[in-house]
């Protein structure tokens, strides 16, 4: 452990954010640079003997949480490495990206403000990158076996990772020009830079690991083509249908999925385009979704110039406070303020857009929508509540319904899905063919960060034994596993 009177001595604080006026007008992250690590040795510090530490089971990748805080509280930031990287593949994503159910499930957090686990965990991995610790771990041996990974988000580059070190030649199919999946074009650069992501790619090619950028299984490449090429497969291509919202006036221009408006933003930081095609510069913005996603559309739609930003959710507003039916170590609904909101806009919930209307050209001007109440678990409409509200650029961010059907991959492989749509898997994530694999949302459906580096790495494991009838490889989860709530 760490200080045993840390928790006793010092207050929880976290990384401290630039001022709105100075970040709304760029795109790097958010957090001033430097901030943490003045205070990330209290901050470890507070994390106490717990005897049972309830953050291994938050975290599906079995973090061993306090081993690295006892190592920042020392500041032996190489230890603190060592034991950050012995669970995850990909610290810097998780530091930045994780809504952090460690946090929720800290001992501390039972009465008071929890460990700041996910600033810890960020400032261990940047000083390892600092002092050059963070190094290719090629194999021992190569063991003459192939893998192919179809796609390169966190669930498929832990994978291919995993088993590159373990001695097999794999390559990553990526269908968009770049790697890295949503984290890639997803994931606002403000949120995280993609200089996170370059050198971690680096990395793993400096250790045998190939990739094959604009190449869609499916569409470019027959599946079963790439089945006969290869010893195994993990399909590891997400969750990527949207849900829509099908109201009149939905074919208005000027509606669009949130993963249609928010990699355009991105690829004008990647210096592939001037000006987005699809800008909320100047337009009243109405984003439909209250969850992370829509949050980053939010955040974007600031840096564009939006006139205004609405964000709508169709739950009621959540406490600040955990409610009695979700105690702790669950992960609480809690009202959340995120950098984004931080910058302005306004959030409205338990409301529903009931249609749409556009002008003359056929471009969207104004939602329209409806106060709901929930009965017998459905929303109902609230009469005398419809309003509507200015809308020329309008973002759907209401999560994701599945694998992509649509480019033939699951046909051509022949794979057989859940009720859920998602791809069937057995406990050892093979799918019903031979050699092919499943790990990450294609199999679990929409899910965090965390657990799709923890399904990649629990894929390999699979893949691994299938290679070569056993395997030392770890695997954090089970595909039946979920995370911890009521």
């Amino acid at each position: 452990m760490a200080d045993p009177k840390g928790f006793l001595n010092h207050e929880r604080e976290i990384a401290k954010t630039r001022p709105v006026e100075e970040r709304v007008k760029d795109w790097n992250e958010v957090y001033q640079p430097g901030s943490l690590l003045p205070i990330i040795s209290k901050q470890a510090s507070r994390c106490m003997d717990c005897g049972i530490p309830f953050c291994h089971n938050g975290c599906p990748l079995g973090n061993l949480i306090p081993e690295w805080n006892d190592y920042a509280y020392r500041e032996d930031w190489t230890e603190a490495s060592e034991r950050l990287h012995a669970t995850n593949n990909f610290p810097e994503f998780t530091g930045r990206l994780c809504p952090a159910p460690c946090e929720a499930a800290c001992v501390l957090g039972i009465n008071q403000p929890p460990v700041t686990i996910k600033n810890v965990e960020v400032s261990i991995i940047d000083k390892a990158w600092d002092n050059g610790d963070v190094t290719p771990q090629p194999p021992e041996r190569l063991s003459g076996k192939t893998v192919a990974v179809i796609g390169s988000g966190p669930a498929g580059l832990a994978a291919a990772q995993q088993l590159t070190r373990a001695g097999h030649t794999v390559a990553v199919y990526e269908r968009a020009d770049r790697i890295g999946g949503l984290l890639r074009y997803g994931i606002p650069e403000f949120k995280m830079e993609k200089r996170h992501i370059n050198r971690r790619i680096e990395q793993m090619r400096a250790e045998g690991t190939k990739f094959r950028t604009e190449v869609e299984i499916g569409r470019d490449l027959d599946a079963k083509k790439l089945r006969k090429r290869y010893d195994a497969v993990v399909i590891a291509a997400g969750s990527t249908t949207s849900r829509d919202l099908p109201v009149p006036g939905r074919e208005l221009n000027g509606i669009h999925f949130a993963m249609e408006y928010l990699p355009l933003a991105n690829k004008v930081q990647e210096g592939d385009l001037t000006v987005a095609p699809i800008s909320a510069e100047g337009k009243h913005v109405v984003v439909i979704g209250g969850g992370d996603t829509g949050a980053d559309c939010v955040g974007t739609a600031h840096r564009q110039g939006a006139a205004s930003v609405t964000q709508l959710e169709i739950m009621g507003k959540p406490g600040e406070e955990r409610n009695a039916n979700q105690p702790w170590p669950t992960f609480p609904m809690l009202y959340k303020v995120t950098s984004a909101h931080e910058e302005g806009g306004e959030r409205v919930y338990s409301v529903s857009t009931t249609h749409f209307e556009g002008d003359e050209d056929g471009n969207v001007q104004w939602l329209h929508l409806t106060e709901v109440e929930f009965k017998d678990g459905r929303p109902e409409p609230k009469p005398g509540t419809e309003r509507k509200i200015p809308a020329q650029l309008v973002t759907l961010a209401m999560g994701f319904t599945g694998t992509d059907r649509e480019n033939g991959l699951v046909e051509q492989f022949g794979l057989d899905l859940d009720e859920r749509g998602n791809v069937a898997r057995d406990a050892d994530f093979a799918t019903n063919v031979p050699g092919v694999y499943v790990a990450g949302d294609a199999g679990r459906g929409q899910s965090l960060i965390v657990w799709a580096i923890a399904e990649g790495r629990s894929a390999a494991k699979g893949v691994d034994r299938f290679l070569t009838g056993a395997s030392a490889l770890p695997a954090p989860i089970k595909p039946t596993d979920r995370a911890l709530t009521v």
